[in-house]
């Protein structure tokens, strides 16, 4: 099920909007604001896991429009988050090996849209954002992917590198892109495979860059030094489609 992206204001409003179990992807709520029913917000949002940020009252104010927030502002998804185990479903009703894209602190909805718009493109069974310091499902992200996110899952979660982990215990291994790494030709990228697209300005992050089991580069010709992060996940994510499709390097 999908729904628009939309700002919810007022206590009574966003609390409800959490009961009857709505997507959240942002609370804004008033610093130092914590009384009963902020109170009763925040353990709803506990039980989502939803990241809550504690703002000015000008923060509110700006957010909401109006001025009439009561303390509190939320933020839903534009597109309900899948699971990580709809992501290896969506593989197996394929009858293919795992692949997976995974977006490192992606903040640009441009990208992480465009991004999306590939992984349907290349035949990825899914991408997986972090829920911190990255966008999520906004409506801009929703426009830019052009309808890939009715038919390509999206799974967020708490910590990256740890997801890591956990799916290299069901068999996956993972390369990320970096322009000073091995070139992406010079590499077996076939099998269950795991795609990391890093930040688009500091790229991977080191915590998930040495959890990766190999550094991929692009070979380039021109005289700056680094790709959008978009572009960069188009090349190595068709690259990879090559592959599988020679079944060899």
């Amino acid at each position: 099920m999908s729904y628009e992206e939309c700002t919810i204001i007022g206590r009574n409003a966003v609390l409800e909007a959490f009961r009857a179990g709505k997507t959240i992807d942002r609370l804004f709520v008033l610093d130092g604001c914590q009384d009963g029913p902020v109170k009763s917000i925040l353990r709803e949002s506990r039980k989502q896991n939803t990241l809550v940020r504690y703002v000015s009252k000008e923060k509110l104010d700006s957010l909401s429009g109006r001025g009439k927030h009561q303390g509190v502002v939320a933020v839903a998804a534009a597109y309900d988050y899948a699971g990580i185990e709809d992501l290896f479903a969506k593989a197996r009703e394929k009858g293919e090996e795992p692949f997976f894209i995974l977006c490192d602190e992606i903040e640009d909805p441009h990208n992480l849209g465009a991004i999306i718009r590939t992984a349907n493109l290349a035949g990825a069974h899914g991408v997986i954002i972090p829920k911190r310091r990255a966008v999520g499902l906004t409506g801009a992200v929703a426009k830019v992917s052009a309808g890939a996110l009715h038919y390509t899952p999206v799974a967020r979660v708490t910590n990256l590198s740890r997801t890591i982990d956990d799916l290299k215990e069901k068999g996956m291994w993972f390369v990320c892109g970096d322009m000073d790494g091995t070139r992406m030709y010079d590499l077996d990228l076939t099998g269950p495979i795991g795609l990391v697209i890093g930040n688009e300005g500091s790229g991977v992050s080191r915590l998930v860059r040495e959890k990766c089991d190999y550094i991929a580069g692009i070979p380039t010709k021109g005289d700056i030094d680094s790709l959008n992060a978009s572009v960069a996940a188009g090349v190595l994510a068709f690259e990879i489609v090559r592959q599988r499709i020679n079944g060899q390097k």
